[in-house]
Parts: structure tokens; C-alpha cells; sequence
């Protein structure tokens, strides 16, 4: 793995935060795109990335922290080491949505066609990200004779970072094609939570980085079942007004 991709003098690159930079360039820039067709300027689409980027990442974290509690307790340093991985999609989820509504709620934008829109795009985020995973060696799975060696754990692996990329990117698609045929302002963003969340819910089976807490299940697959639930229902709400 290369956790590190370039070192000049005092100056480190690290692959985690590198892709983190290039999935937030790629999203905004076709994001700002899309955003025309609502009207919203290019302005106010990178403040608000700006923003729920920067939520989800302190939402991230914390939740990673609060998992790990033990750890982060015996060395407190560890809390600003992003460097070296550790962040949970559950609190970036909850910690980027409610940015989102309250950016969206302050500039009056359309809510739910604005979640639309920004929906293929949370997931192509995700999935460069994960790519930064490969690379630093975090998120990893477990021991598989024909999988990939990680040098930092000294193992054979199941590659979960390239399992969730891959599915994350096959998301992007299927939303991209749902936005052109959705006729129901809501749906493409509750989609996306319905399968990112039964993506995630899977690749747990295969990571061995997290404790199994009931019926066999970790403490992500747990939250994984409530977004799933809770946007069933949102779903379900909107089919009976339409």
C-alpha cells in the first residue's frame, strides 16, 4: 500500500487526504454543472460543499472516536492523526445531512430536488475515497488466501476498500439513469440511501475491522438497517402523496 504519496522536505502527501481533495474537486465541479438546471450558481454550490464536507468529515470522525473510545482515550493525539484513516460514513451521513438542510433551509433552495441532484454524486465522492483506503490500508477485510496483500497488516485480504469503490461507483450510475426517469421530486436521494445502505450492510461481513455486538452483526450494519428502514418510509410517504 502507499500511504504516502509524496514527501518533500517537511512537506507529506498522504494518499487518504489526496483522494478526499480529488473526490471533492470532481463532485463539485460536476455538481455546479448540474445545479444550472435549478438555477443555482456555482457560488453558492461550493459554499455548500464547502460546508457539508467539512460537517461530515467532524461528524465522521466523531462517530469513529466515539466507537474507539478506548483507544483515543489512552492517546488523545491520535484524535487529529486523519492521516491515517478512521472515519464512519454512518456520522458523515448524519453530520453532512443536517449541514445540507440547514445550508438549503438558509439560501430557500428547492429541498428535495436539490438532494436529487446532489445524490450520484455523495456516492462518486465515496467511492474516490475509498480508493484512499486501498491506499493508506484502513477499512480493511478479512484474511483471504487469494486475496491482496496488505504490508501493513502483514496479510492477505479481502480488498473491502475496492468491494465498497466499485459499488459505489455502480450506484452513481443506476442514480444518474433513475434522475432521467424519476418523476417524483425526493426519490433519487432516498434511493441512494436505501442501496448505499445495503451495500455497507453487506461489505461488513467481509471487513474485520469492526466488533460483532448482536445476532452476529457490528454496530455499522445495526445503523445501516435503521437509514434503510427510515428511508423505506420516507419512500413510502412520498408514493402516497403522489
Amino acid at each position: 500500500m502507499f500511504p504516502i504519496i509524496l514527501k518533500i522536505g517537511p512537506v507529506t502527501i498522504y494518499s487518504y487526504g489526496l483522494m478526499m481533495a480529488v473526490a471533492v474537486m470532481v463532485c463539485v465541479f460536476l455538481l455546479s454543472r448540474d445545479a444550472r438546471s435549478l438555477g443555482i450558481s456555482s457560488e453558492k454550490i461550493f459554499d455548500f460543499v464547502f460546508w457539508v464536507v467539512l460537517s461530515g468529515i467532524a461528524g465522521a470522525r466523531l462517530f469513529f472516536i466515539l466507537l474507539n473510545l478506548d483507544y483515543f482515550v489512552r492517546d488523545p493525539l491520535e484524535i487529529v492523526m486523519l492521516q491515517k484513516g478512521g472515519l464512519a460514513w454512518q456520522g458523515s451521513l448524519i453530520a453532512g445531512t443536517v449541514a445540507a438542510l440547514v445550508y438549503i433551509r438558509k439560501q430557500k433552495l428547492p429541498l428535495a430536488p436539490f438532494l436529487d441532484i446532489i445524490a450520484p454524486y455523495v456516492a462518486l465522492g465515496q467511492a474516490i475515497g475509498r480508493l484512499g483506503c486501498f491506499l493508506n490500508g484502513c477499512c480493511y477485510g478479512k484474511p483471504l488466501a487469494w486475496g491482496i496483500y496488505f504490508p501493513v497488516h502483514q496479510a492477505s485480504l479481502h480488498p473491502t476498500q475496492l468491494y465498497d469503490a466499485l459499488g459505489l461507483v455502480l450506484i452513481f450510475f443506476v442514480l444518474k439513469k433513475y434522475q432521467r426517469l424519476n418523476k417524483i421530486s425526493g426519490r433519487v436521494f432516498i434511493l441512494y440511501l436505501i442501496l448505499a445502505s445495503l451495500q455497507r450492510f453487506m461489505i461488513e461481513f467481509f471487513r474485520a475491522d469492526h466488533q460483532i455486538l448482536f445476532f452476529g452483526l457490528s454496530i455499522f450494519q445495526l445503523i445501516c438497517l435503521s437509514v434503510l428502514l427510515v428511508a423505506l418510509y420516507a419512500n413510502a410517504c412520498l408514493k402516497s402523496r403522489s
